[in-house]
Parts: C-alpha cells; structure tokens; sequence
C-alpha cells in the first residue's frame, strides 16, 4: 500500500487550522480553554524567543511538563522554526533526566515549576541549555517566565524554510536501560497520524492546507487524553486530533481520577478517549459501577487503548455502560512503529486481546529470514512496513538493529515477539521476561538490578514481573541478602527510589538463599519467577 506523502510539516498543519477556524477550541484543561487563534500566537511568540535565545534549525526543546496544554505550545513552537521538541519523563530522578538532557544536545527546556528543585539540582550540568521556561507561580530568577514568553505578540523569523523532513524526537525506555531518541520525520508522523484520525475518529483526513477548505470541514474529533504526553501514546493522539481540527481534553488533576475523567466526558461532550490498558480502564469500571446513573456518556463513541494489552472483562463491563455504537479499541504499536495494527470490539462481540492482522503494514519476521508462516506455530518478531522513523538519534548500531531491510523493503522491528495462527492474525507474546511492563511503562529489570545491588544488604538480585490485576505487571524483586543487614522491603523501595523513577522501584521484595547464576553470570529469570509468585500467592 503506498500512502501518499503530502509533503507537510506540522507547523504548516496547525497554522492554517487556526487561520480556518480561529474561535475554535483546541486545547482544554479543566475550565481552561485555548483557541486555536490563542494557541497559535503564543507559540509563535515563543518561537521567537528561542530564537532569540540562539536556537536554530535542528536545535533541540526539551519539554519537562505535565499535562497541560503549555506541552503542545512548546511543541508547536519549535515546529515553527524546525527545532526538534523531545519530551521528558517527569517520573526520571535527576540523573535520568541529565542523561536525557545531554544525550539530546538540549539548548532549552520547559519545565512546570512543580519540578524546580529536580531542575535546580541538575542545571549546573546542562551548560548547552540557553534558556529555561518556568511555567507556574515563583519562578526562579536564573528561569525565564514562560507566561511573559508567550504573551509578547511577536512572530518568529526562521533563517531556514520548514520542510517535511523536519524531526519530532521522541525518546523510549524500550527495551534497553538507558532512554533513546526516536527520530521521526514530520512527513512520516503526518501520515501515520493522519490515518490513525481516520481511522480512530471516524473523521475524514484532510486533503488540502487552503484555510476556506478547513474552514468548511465539519468539526474534528474532541479527543480526551487520559495518559501523559510524555509518552508516545498520547502524544501521538494529540497530533492526530489536532491534525484533524479537533479538540485536545486534557484531565486538570496531577494523578489519574477516574470520576474526574468521566465528568470531563459529558461536560466537554468529549467523542474519544485514549488510556493505557486496565490500568486507567479498571477504575474507570469501577466508577461506574458504583455510580450506575451519575453520567449519560451521550456523547462518546470510542475509547482506544495503546501500550499495553486491556482484559476483556473489562470490555465486557465497560460496554453495560456505553451507548449501543461505542466502539473498544486495542492498538499495537510502538514509539519505533507507530500504529502497527488494532482490535476493534462492539457491544456483544468483544475481540480477543493481543490478536491483530497481519497485511502489508504488518508482518512477523522468521529468524531464519522471510516471513513466519500463517499456522507454522513459529516465532517471530513483529514487523512494521509503513510510515517510519529514521532512527535513533546518535545511535546507529541500534538504529541498524530495529530498523531492517527484508526483500527490499524495510521495517521497524520494536522487539516484540508473536506468532501468526492460521487465519493470519498475529498473537503478541510480549518482549520476553527480561521487560516488565507495568502500567504502560517499561522496566527494563538490569538497570533496577544493578541499583537494588548497591544496598548494603544485598548480594545479588534479580527482578522479575508479577500479574497484577490493574497495571498488568508490577516489579518483584528477588534478592539474596548479603547478611550485613535485613531486608526491609520500605527500605529496598526507597533506595531504588532515590536513583530512578519510582515505577521502577520493587512493588514486592522476596529473599532466597541463593540467585542461582550458572557460571556465565546468567540467571533463570523463570525459574525465579515462579518461585516469587509461588511465595507471593500470585
């Protein structure tokens, strides 16, 4: 299949939607709401200051922010003058996020004033930073207010013209320790991004940037974003709703509330809501069910889930409470591959979790080179054929190794492993036991090993993925105690802490007398694992 490339960059997207229809909403947060006319000037006036601060073409915007609607400001100011946004985790410790900070080449950074002090413990060694944009109340006087930034009127003079190729950088834990930088092209994101409108909204892509041909389109989608920004999954969705003409809801809380969620639905007569598996859809359930007649729900007609794979109970229960044509989206895919296939379920005919076609746009890699075999019981690695991005930026050994050419055509290959049954459909087995993927963010279990193994009474330890009901997997950690001291699990969850983000650190501590490495240093993560569900009762 051959989609057509437009040739379009973001920046042109978004500023000939606000010329089209300038009342419109596009970002709402809590009782806030930004037209597109408002959304547009203030990130052209901070587009300006950057550049103003020195930034260039290619140069990098960090974006260290929770969700509101400053986060997609920032991204369309540095699409403007072809800067590359990138996002920040703000679950990162420090030194995570001085990791991020260097390995991007960052120049400047938005930060929310609520992470002041991680910012203020860092700065000193991010000298490339030239300027920091403060959002919030007290802003330090080595910041720059982001509130004056973007109320100043001006427009930006780009030296450079804006052109497809221009990069959104996205950076994912994966399957490895340390995050790197996806390095997508604005004219690849554009694509994918506008097929998911399409097909996630039910809303026609857009054809051409003439404002008196937007202006005449129906409304696009009204898109609330459970999930954070900070992570493909939402971010993709704003880009897709916003591609669209839509409206981007974003929750106004700092943790996940979901009596809130359902509120904002009817009261922004929101269409489509986007969450990271059970995690968001199980207390969403829960509400409802205790709360049968609070909310009509009138208005909603899809819910689509990305990340990680959403139980069918849940479904089920979900659907005794939507209209009769809502529709339960499951879409797999990656940072790496975007949209790589969906389930679609409809009231009374839920579809199987972690089960998708393969075609054209999405195929499993054999190890001994092709295709698997439809049937074969093979498997494989998932394999994406579509839209792309160029790589990991300053990584070209992994880039060579996600990023492969097979008859001449090339895929993304993410690293997750499934088999295709006989009808075609391929069945996702996950990345394999070293990646614990708890709530939709991934652990990669060494680099919780090798911090859990700097406490004074640990000797060795070894961290393994338990089921969990609600985030599908939380961390266990199997340690064998090196008898300077007890193990206390408080104790164990603080050290981690202190180091990395705290998802990573262990939900559950169990102790063995010994991790068992076989001479090579290797481990049967297995084996441990089902000691620790065993003495866990999970």
């Amino acid at each position: 299949m051959n989609e057509p490339r437009y040739g379009w960059q973001f920046g042109d997207v978004f500023e000939a939607i606000a010329e089209a229809v300038p009342e419109r909403p596009a970002l709402i947060h809590g009782d806030r709401m930004v037209t597109w006319a408002d959304f547009d000037a203030r990130s052209d006036a901070l587009a300006a200051d950057l550049l103003d601060a020195g930034l260039s073409a290619d140069s990098k915007l960090a974006v260290y922010v929770p969700n509101r609607p400053e986060y997609m400001e920032a991204y369309h100011a540095a699409q403007k003058i072809s800067v590359w946004p990138f996002n920040v985790n703000y679950r990162y410790g420090p030194d995570e996020i001085a990791y991020l900070l260097d390995n991007a080449d960052t120049e400047a950074v938005v930060f929310d004033t609520r992470f002041v002090e991680t910012v203020e413990a860092l700065r000193h060694d991010a000298p490339a930073v030239r300027r920091w944009y403060a959002i919030g109340d007290d802003v330090p006087a080595w910041a720059t207010d982001y509130a004056t930034a973007v109320s100043t009127g001006a427009t930006p003079t780009p030296a450079r013209p804006r052109t497809d190729q221009d990069i959104v950088l996205v950076y994912t834990g994966g399957t490895t320790g340390m995050p790197k930088g996806v390095m997508w092209p604005h004219g690849e994101l554009f694509t994918t991004t506008r097929r998911g409108a399409s097909a996630l909204y039910g809303v026609a892509a857009i054809e051409s940037l003439d404002p008196a041909v937007l202006a005449a389109r129906p409304p696009g989608p009204v898109t609330l974003l459970a999930c954070p920004l900070m992570h493909a999954t939402a971010l993709s969705n704003a880009y897709s709703t916003l591609a669209a003409g839509g409206t981007v809801v974003l929750l106004p809380g700092d943790r996940f509330d979901a009596a809130e969620l359902w509120d904002t639905v009817d009261a922004r007569q929101v269409q489509s809501v986007v969450i990271v598996g059970d995690a968001f859809a199980r207390p969403m359930l829960a509400e409802l069910e205790a709360q049968p007649n609070r909310w009509s729900l009138a208005s909603l007609r899809v819910i689509h889930s990305a990340g990680v794979m959403w139980s069918h109970d849940v479904k089920d229960g979900l659907f005794r409470h939507l209209r009769n044509d809502a529709m339960l989206i499951d879409v797999f895919g990656s940072t790496e591959a975007a949209a790589m296939g969906n389930s679609v379920s409809t009231k009374g005919k839920v579809a199987p979790t972690a089960s998708f076609q393969v075609g054209e746009l999405a195929q499993v890699l054999s190890e001994s080179g092709g295709f698997v075999e439809p049937g074969s019981g093979e498997v494989g690695l998932a394999a994406f054929g579509g839209p792309m991005p160029l790589g990991y930026y300053k990584d070209q050994a992994k880039t060579d190794e996600t990023f492969r050419t097979v008859d001449g055509k090339r895929w993304s290959v993410p690293g997750d492993f499934a088999t295709v049954e006989a009808d075609g459909s391929m069945t996702l087995l996950g990345r394999g036991s070293v990646c614990i993927n708890t709530g939709g963010e991934k652990v990669f279990v060494e680099e919780v090993e090798e911090v859990l193994k700097l406490h004074d009474a640990v000797r060795d330890a070894v961290c393994v993925g338990i089921p969990d009901e609600r985030f599908g997997e939380t961390v266990c950690a199997v340690i064998e105690p090196s008898g300077l001291g007890s193990v206390e699990i408080d104790d164990i969850k603080a050290h981690v802490k202190g180091r990395l983000a705290g998802y990573k650190a262990p939900r559950d501590v169990v102790v063995v007398d010994t991790i068992g490495r076989a001479p090579s240093g290797k481990v049967d993560y297995k084996s441990l694992r089902a000691h620790a569900r065993t003495e866990l009762n999970r």
